[in-house]
């Protein structure tokens, strides 16, 4: 299966972006996909993520409450709903997905991994 995340762009503070992440040769409907963010020098960091097998979802304590991750089975497709946008939330974002088990939170444990996006929120 192969990732491709889209949707990022420039907003300023306060506003809102949809992204994306489409699979191709392979399905969703297994394992957990996640979204991670990065910014120059620093880690790879948990945004949030959608666990079939759980039938649940889990986010960082950064966005909580602001950020939304959804599945639309029928197109194959990710979603990231980021509202209340905040500088902080600048990053190169990637999604990715884990079809074996692995610590949802940490990034070692994906095995599919989209080519990132770009978010910049200005101030």
């Amino acid at each position: 299966v192969q990732l491709q995340a889209s949707g990022g762009g420039l907003v300023q503070a306060g506003g809102s972006l949809r992204l994306s992440c489409a699979a191709s040769g392979g399905t969703f409907n297994i394992g957990v996909v996640a979204w991670f963010r990065q910014t120059p020098g620093k880690e790879r960091e948990f945004v949030a993520a959608d666990s079939r097998s759980a039938g649940s979802t889990s986010y960082s304590d950064a966005v909580t409450g602001r950020f939304t991750i959804s599945r639309d089975n029928a197109k194959n497709t990710v979603y990231l709903q980021m509202n209340s946008l905040k500088p902080e939330d600048t990053g190169v974002y990637y999604c990715a997905l884990m079809t074996t088990s692995g610590v949802i939170k940490a990034p070692g444990g994906y095995n599919v991994w989209g080519q990132g996006t770009q978010v910049t929120v200005s101030s």
